[in-house]
């Protein structure tokens, strides 16, 4: 092994164990912390912020369960003072585009006296294979209540070769990239795109807001996540997010992914294939 400790909060989900992988693959020490694995790691309990940055220099932020949840700036402040605490100075968060309250969170990171970075990210590719989409895709309709706004859909590779980047090389310190695929499409379009890469018929239909989030409850979907996802889909899904940014050529001196490569990928792994 090569360099300092790495510590990865959230290094089981989409982004965090894709970071994992490529640290692992450089030889360099990295620490998963996580509720499920890995390092004890819970964003709601503080007690187990000081074991998993023991030794740690350098840490990549994806709070739990999104950065404009209640609390999440606070949240961020605390664990900035833990890990100044500790010696941990370098300090990289995951952020979303379009969200506030994300940005509340930012700026409390800026304030800590930290050597920051944020990676401000539209929506993964990765949510239509890598989650609760999936069963929709599966069976041949997606209902979401997202209109004819479109949304530079980005890869959450991209993500993790950004961050790993960031959290090992000089040159990003103070830096906010804005992480975006390279081109805008509605949900009914990516849709599209899967739905030509299955080589099956998938359909995509909006639906209002209410009969989404009552069916996740239905599904027993926590409150607190229902309400998120909804302000997703009805706030950060408004367009204001329609246009694309380079912070992927930015970072890392080349273009982003198409959703179509993406899509293709996906495909191939078998993931939407129908029952």
């Amino acid at each position: 092994m090569t360099g300092d400790m790495i510590l990865i909060t959230g290094g089981t989900g989409k982004t965090g164990r894709r970071i994992v992988q490529r640290l692992t693959a450089q030889d360099r020490p990295v620490r998963v912390g996580s509720r499920s694995g890995g390092v004890p790691f819970d964003w709601a309990d503080p007690d187990t912020w000081q074991p998993a940055l023991e030794g740690v220099t350098a840490a990549y932020l994806s709070y739990y369960p999104d950065l404009a949840a209640p609390g999440a700036p606070e949240a961020i402040g605390a664990f900035a003072e833990t890990a100044l605490r500790s010696g941990t100075r370098r300090l990289v968060l995951l952020s979303g585009r379009g969200e506030e309250e994300a940005q509340a969170g930012e700026k409390v990171l800026a304030a800590s006296g930290a050597d920051w970075t944020v990676l401000r990210c539209s929506w993964f590719n990765q949510n239509f294979s890598e989650g609760y989409l999936v069963d929709g895709l599966v069976d041949g309709e997606l209902l979401l209540p997202a209109g004819e706004v479109g949304e530079p859909f980005v890869d959450a590779d991209d993500i993790a070769d950004v961050a790993t980047a960031v959290l090992t090389q000089d040159g990003h310190l103070g830096r906010i990239y804005e992480l975006t695929g390279p081109r805008l499409l509605t949900f009914a379009e990516a849709v599209a795109a899967i739905s030509a890469a299955t080589g099956r018929a998938i359909a995509y239909r909006r639906i209002p807001a209410e009969e989404f989030a009552a069916g996740l409850a239905a599904q027993d979907v926590p409150a607190d996540i229902v309400d998120l996802l909804t302000y997703v889909f009805t706030t950060v899904l408004d367009g204001r997010n329609a246009y694309v940014c380079d912070g992927v050529r930015q970072a890392l001196g080349r273009p982003a992914r198409d959703f179509t490569d993406y899509a293709r990928d996906a495909a191939a792994t078998g993931v939407w294939n129908g029952r």
